[in-house]
């Protein structure tokens, strides 16, 4: 019977891969790859070999488009991007075989990444995949960048389940007085908590488990979704957590009461209570009544002992920026 059961656990646990595509996809997977997930496989693809060679960590490095780029990138041209990764095909679909749950993640406006994320949330979608993209849009000085970005995250939406957006311009807000390379650090830092945390609590025992069921619910067909971040420490630290994970989601949004779906990541030292992770859910359902789903995950994490850190994503938001504000 107990070696049933654990069977029974072993198939019952979803498999998760993250994909890093181009240049910010594959600093993102390296951030990842280098803080240790525990329960996915991280991949990394790139038209650029000396990066993909050199700066990048992961399970398995892809060299996109060897005949169309020989390995020199492709120049900031998405539809470059586009025909590179699709040279690649039999083997990016081997490669998730299999796998239930697929974070996709790529900076958008150049080329590799943003001509690349279309084409893997294709196969993605063939395969039956429940496909959360996290991807970043370039700052609003940027325009041509930004209108590439856009239509990117428009042929995303036809394969992919949710897609997060982090705009760098929001990023100010967060972390304004850092240099910019720092800033840009923060983003992929952000994204990469993400798809760490979501991962470890759906594969790992954790506090509370995200169950794949639910993360399902909630994310397939979620469409454009924003993600806040807060932390809070000493008394009232989940309400602090909350209201700044709340008060600066890092996608401008339309109406956030209008909010289809939400995802509660809780992560706190020893020291944090059922109670406190209780407290958090009810504060953010205060913020946006019409909600239809909510699910939520909490983890322990010993180095975050006296504080907690709240991580929301809004899904199905409508956002300015996709309509071209």
């Amino acid at each position: 019977m107990a070696n049933d059961l654990k069977e029974m656990v072993r198939a019952a646990k979803p498999s998760v891969a993250v994909v890093g595509l181009g240049g910010a996809g594959c600093n993102i997977t390296t951030w990842i790859a280098e803080k240790g997930m525990a329960g996915g496989r991280i991949i990394a693809a790139n038209t650029d070999v000396n990066h993909l060679a050199t700066m990048s960590k992961a399970d398995k490095l892809i060299l996109l488009g060897e005949k169309v780029c020989k390995g020199h990138g492709c120049g900031g041209y998405p539809e470059v991007g586009a025909e590179a990764t699709k040279e690649n095909l039999p083997e990016i679909r081997a490669e998730l075989e299999g796998v239930n749950l697929l974070f996709l993640v790529a900076g958008l406006g150049g080329g590799t990444g943003t001509g690349a994320i279309p084409v893997v949330a294709g196969i993605a979608r063939e395969l039956g995949i429940l496909t959360i993209s996290c991807v970043t849009i370039p700052f609003k000085i940027e325009m041509a960048r930004r209108e590439r970005a856009r239509n990117a995250i428009k042929a995303l939406s036809e394969s992919c389940d949710s897609t997060i957006v982090i705009d760098n311009s929001k990023l100010r807000e967060v972390a304004g007085n850092l240099p910019l390379k720092e800033a840009l650090a923060v983003a992929n830092a952000l994204v990469g908590a993400f798809v760490k945390n979501v991962t470890e609590t759906i594969t790992q025992p954790s506090l509370i488990n995200l169950d794949y069921a639910d993360l399902r619910a909630v994310m397939e067909r979620g469409g454009i979704c924003a993600i806040g971040i807060g932390e809070g420490d000493g008394e009232d630290r989940v309400a602090r957590a909350v209201s700044q994970a709340l008060a600066v989601p890092l996608l401008d949004i339309s109406d956030m009461s209008a909010t289809y779906g939400v995802l509660i990541h809780i992560v706190g030292g020893e020291d944090m209570t059922l109670e406190e992770v209780a407290v958090a859910g009810e504060l953010i359902m205060d913020r946006v009544p019409n909600t239809k789903r909510v699910i939520w995950g909490a983890k322990v994490d010993s180095n975050l002992t006296g504080r907690v850190r709240v991580m929301s994503v809004l899904t199905g938001v409508a956002s300015p920026f996709m309509a071209g504000e």
